[in-house]
């Protein structure tokens, strides 16, 4: 089950994770908590086992139902046992978006495509960095 960790933007553990979306640039970091702890739009939640923070999903959700993947991680020594995909799936559950749209990396890219989304490419928006965008159609529920 998700939990809300706006209340809980200064814990360490809460930072830890986080901090692996933005990789390890302490300004970055403190931006993205910053953000969330402004901006009324912006969600952050994680999921729990055992009291430890295993992943992170960060969004925000228009009044169209789009939702904007902001930031999401899993700890390392958790990847590849589907709690990724576990995020987006409670996070579809509690939000219900018509669509998901998130950019990411060719370290990601694979993780979206491997959940079902359309991959785009948008080409190098940093020099020799190509990013993309994945988008992906939730089916509503009959």
């Amino acid at each position: 089950m998700l939990i809300d960790l706006k209340e809980r933007l200064d814990d360490a553990e809460v930072k830890e994770v986080l901090e692996y979306c933005v990789y390890p640039d302490p300004e970055k970091l403190e931006a993205a908590i910053e953000a969330y702890k402004a901006d009324p739009g912006l969600e952050l939640y994680g999921h729990e086992e055992e009291g430890e923070l295993i992943g992170v999903a960060g969004f925000r959700m228009d009044s169209e139902g789009q939702l904007n993947i902001e930031h999401i991680a899993v700890a390392p020594n958790h990847r590849g046992l589907g709690y990724g995909r576990g995020l987006i799936l409670e996070t579809i559950e509690i939000k219900s978006p018509a669509i998901i749209v998130a950019e990411t990396d060719e370290e990601s890219v694979n993780f979206y495509r491997s959940i079902g989304f359309e991959i785009e490419s948008l080409g190098e928006i940093y020099p020799g960095v190509e990013r993309f965008k994945c988008i992906y159609t939730v089916e509503p529920e009959e």
